[in-house]
């Protein structure tokens, strides 16, 4: 895609005051209000953030106060974190991370509650109670039932051949949506009464090019309303999908740059996507013309609502 191409912003959506200076590695939306964070939001009460990073630590934020305390240590960075509890329980956090461990802390605890050992490193994380799926290198794909959160409940391999990129579990809590580097999403179920309505589709692609480039699936994230999904990738757009009735619902194409991630707000009605050089194509990629930011796009019933059959 040409810089031109990525300079094309829709006008419509409308840019956070005070953007990041550097590439976003992950935005999330409080549960409980439209308060935005590029790290993980704590489902109990909406104030606090959670954070990992590659100095093997997780941390925790409280935004009333604006203290920080360690919640979380790996041997390795943490790649992963996610409240995990139950609507109304004590907060959980669960830390995946590159020394291939799952780790389940309790807020009140200095030390991990459960650990679980991963087939590799941990790539991507989703959690929808009591279904929580961690996506590996060398395309595993690890799910657990958080009524037994120590014992996997079935280590599968990735649907898809190339390096897992996301992971996103349905809100209806019986599958997940996987996606990679190749351009490609898997529709995968868990119960195996279902596994047969599983499939993978393309996306992300110029069919129009001569090269056919390909672009990586960097976020996957759920309406919680209607239930269908939008896809963001490093072609610079993002696709409104319904899994059920395998349809496209609504394109959004040069948006300004490579989508990096995005989140939508609690109701549905806001989608956050944050535009940032992701570093697939090297150093000789980062173009001075990309502007590292995050937008926000007002969700129409044409974005996520699935058509009448």
């Amino acid at each position: 895609m040409s810089v031109n191409q990525f300079n094309q912003v829709v006008s419509t959506d409308v840019e956070i005051s005070q953007p990041p200076p550097d590439t976003v590695s992950e935005v999330a939306f409080s549960p409980k209000a439209n308060f935005l964070a590029a790290s993980s939001w704590d489902n109990e009460d909406g104030t606090k953030i959670a954070s990992g990073g590659a100095d093997k630590a997780g941390r925790m934020m409280d935004i009333g106060t604006g203290q920080t305390v360690q919640i979380a240590q790996h041997d390795n960075a943490i790649r992963c974190i996610k409240f995990v509890e139950a609507e109304n329980a004590s907060p959980i956090v669960a830390t995946a991370g590159w020394d291939k461990m799952l780790k389940y802390w309790d807020l009140r605890q200095q030390s991990p509650i459960g650990t679980v050992e991963l087939p590799e490193r941990a790539y991507a994380m989703d959690c929808n109670n009591p279904l929580l799926v961690v996506a590996t290198a060398e395309r595993k794909v690890v799910i657990f039932d958080m009524t037994n959160p120590t014992t996997p409940f079935e280590t599968v391999e990735s649907p898809l051949k190339w390096q897992t990129r996301t992971v996103s579990c349905f809100t209806t809590k019986d599958g997940y949506a996987i996606g990679s580097i190749e351009g490609r999403v898997g529709i995968q179920y868990v119960d195996p009464n279902m596994k047969n309505k599983s499939f993978s589709f393309k996306c992300h692609r110029d069919p129009k090019a001569a090269d056919s480039p390909v672009y990586s699936v960097n976020s996957i994230t759920h309406h919680p309303g209607y239930g269908t999904f939008a896809t963001a990738s490093n072609d610079g757009s993002f696709v409104f999908w319904d899994k059920d009735a395998r349809q496209k619902l609504n394109p959004h194409i040069n948006m300004g740059g490579p989508i990096v991630s995005a989140a939508f707000n609690g109701d549905g009605k806001l989608y956050a996507y944050a535009i940032g050089y992701d570093w697939a194509q090297g150093y000789k990629g980062n173009l001075s013309s990309i502007k590292n930011t995050i937008m926000l796009h007002a969700v129409t019933d044409q974005d996520v609502k699935p058509k009448a059959k």
